[in-house]
């Protein structure tokens, strides 16, 4: 099977990885489009973690319909329920699959979610 990958990092990675008729896409963490986490509670980073996914998903093809797995990090489970709000809009039907733990993060934030999608070639 040929693998391939789409998008440029500056860490060891490669945002979406195509695998036959899946994609997989990186964990995405709140930076904004200047870089920089953006401001604000875990609902603020939940959105912009979301629309950081559906970039990765399009750089391969891809929409937020073709998700068919997340898994999601939250540095505190307190958060669950403004997070689970802000994810209900981005999957308002039909939500894919989902792992959610609380977990330490690498950098200060408070949210990563990764994605797989299927897309048939």
């Amino acid at each position: 099977m040929s693998k391939t990958h789409f998008g440029k990092s500056h860490v060891p990675l490669s945002p979406a990885v195509r695998a036959g008729d899946f994609v997989f896409i990186s964990g995405q963490v709140p930076f904004g489009p200047d870089g920089i986490v953006v401001t604000g509670g875990i609902s603020e980073q939940t959105e912009q973690v979301l629309e950081n996914v559906k970039a990765a998903l399009a750089l391969a093809g891809c929409e937020p319909r073709d998700v068919v797995k997340t898994t999601v990090w939250l540095e505190d489970a307190r958060d669950f329920g403004a997070f689970n709000a802000a994810y209900a809009r981005f999957f308002p039907t039909d939500p894919p699959a989902r792992t959610t733990v609380e977990s330490r993060l690498m950098v200060d934030i408070k949210i990563e979610v990764e994605a797989v999608a299927y897309k048939p070639l």
